[in-house]
């Protein structure tokens, strides 16, 4: 079967703040496939330390696949499924800002900044719906917010971490050059572990298929 189409656009969105990255425990698929929230999560919990992620060679490019896949899929050529096989092997980056922590009042009752936390962020639509930042590369994300400072994750990585903070999607270049979104049953399935291939046959188009199972 072919995936769901995947396509949103966020509104007066605000930033707020996520989990950690190293705070979100492996994906824990219900029976049905889809991941459940990680009800230990709290929006305080702010990353404190990042791990090494496993990108040491990493240069902040853009996968060519990817890119191709997104501006073929902004032309109207190529199918969200795709776009969406492109992304499942990616690299993205996951952007993580500065925040404000403790709060120190001197004597003469001025605030001062007495610590920070770097925290990975969600935006929110006037909806009220979140969706978690994630980029192709330095270059888009840039285009973002100059001072973020990314993270290197794959896909399913991200994924886990939007449903997981209760995001209802996972935006992947929201600054352009060709932005796209990862929602729904798909954003579940990514996060689950499940493998989105190409049909073969008359029909065609792309088909998820789920974890063996334990």
């Amino acid at each position: 079967m072919a995936p769901a189409t995947v396509s949103a656009a966020v509104s007066a969105a605000q930033v707020v703040p996520s989990t950690a990255p190293d705070s979100h425990s492996a994906p824990c698929p219900r029976e049905d496939g889809a991941v459940a929230p990680d009800d230990t999560s709290h929006p305080d919990d702010l990353v404190r330390t990042i791990p090494d992620p496993g990108f040491a060679d990493d240069d902040g490019a853009a996968d060519v696949r990817v890119v191709q896949a997104l501006a073929g899929h902004a032309a109207g050529t190529v199918t969200s499924g795709a776009v969406l096989s492109a992304l499942q092997d990616a690299r993205l980056l996951v952007p993580v800002v500065a925040v404000l922590g403790e709060v120190e009042i001197d004597e003469h009752g001025l605030a001062h900044d007495k610590s920070s936390d770097m925290a990975a962020v969600l935006v929110q639509a006037a909806d009220g719906s979140k969706g978690l930042l994630a980029f192709t590369s330095t270059e888009t994300m840039t285009r973002w917010d100059p001072d973020a400072r990314p993270v290197p994750v794959t896909t399913a990585t991200a994924a886990t971490a939007a449903v997981q903070d209760g995001a209802e999607a996972l935006l992947v270049d929201l600054a352009g050059p060709t932005p796209y979104v990862v929602d729904g049953e798909d954003l579940g399935r990514l996060a689950a572990g499940w493998r989105l291939v190409e049909l073969t046959g008359t029909s065609g188009g792309h088909g998820w298929i789920g974890p063996p199972a334990e």
